[in-house]
């Protein structure tokens, strides 16, 4: 489960509202207490899907998609990924989870999101159709490597 708040849900919104017809992603920050998550903020950031990010993804088994764009896929730049957990660390906070848009899709794991998710975190998709954000679902990775639906409050 995953504890989050009205404001958290707006700034992803947001996000993913403002970077259509792109998806958007970012980090969420928060603490682990026993299987419950509590995000405290959520850290909006750039979409760095490029050819390079193509490339480092390419060994992904099915995620190869000649129409790989930032339409259908996001990548978080590694050093900001860092820098962010370095700061998190410093205010007794953890990385526990990811956010990303999909633009005229519904908030479901692709294959991609799928191939490139860890167990742990959380990972939080919104629906955006037609430039409108608008259902969002929390998703765990299970230890065979399936995604399933998370509670969130």
């Amino acid at each position: 489960m995953i504890k989050l708040y009205s404001h958290h849900i707006q700034t992803m919104k947001k996000h993913a509202e403002s970077t259509y017809p792109e998806e958007c992603c970012g980090l969420l920050l928060g603490k682990i207490a026993k299987d419950v998550k509590t995000l405290i903020e959520v850290f909006p950031t750039e979409n760095t899907w490029n050819d390079e990010a193509e490339q480092a993804f390419s060994g992904i088994e099915k995620t190869i998609n000649p129409s790989s764009t930032k339409r259908n896929r996001f990548s978080i730049d590694p050093k900001i990924m860092l820098k962010v957990l370095k700061e998190a660390r410093e205010r007794n906070l953890d990385i526990i989870g990811v956010y990303h848009s999909h633009p005229d899709c519904p908030a479901v794991p692709s294959e991609f999101d799928r191939a490139i998710a860890h167990q742990g975190y959380s990972y939080i998709i919104i629906s955006v159709q037609q430039g409108v954000p608008g259902n969002l679902k929390s998703w765990n990775l299970t230890e065979e490597g399936n995604f399933q639906p998370e509670e969130f409050q």
